[in-house]
């Protein structure tokens, strides 16, 4: 075995997490989506009013609710927020 073989080997060994990490990466992530699951419900509680100061509309809960149960809402939220004010931004730009 050449020394460049056994480089190559390592190096591959290396870089790839163990079994043990994926699974409690993976257990970390659906108790971070549940945990903000429980408090995007708390979003639904708030007026329409209070909703529009934080960039949101209620369509928007309706549109994020409708990911599947393992994954996180609130990532939904934040990308919908975020277009929303590029593109409020983009207009600004455009009038100005």
């Amino acid at each position: 075995m050449a020394t460049f073989d056994f480089a190559t080997e390592t190096s591959r060994i290396t870089t790839r997490p163990s079994v043990a990490t994926r699974v409690a990466n993976a257990i970390a992530d659906v108790y971070r989506a549940w945990k903000n699951r429980r408090e995007f419900y708390r979003l639904g509680e708030m007026s329409d009013s209070e909703l529009a100061d934080i960039g949101l509309t209620r369509a928007d809960l309706h549109v994020a609710v409708a990911v599947p149960f393992g994954r996180d809402p609130t990532v939904k939220l934040r990308a919908i927020a975020s277009d929303r004010a590029d593109t409020i931004e983009d207009l600004a730009r455009k009038v100005a």
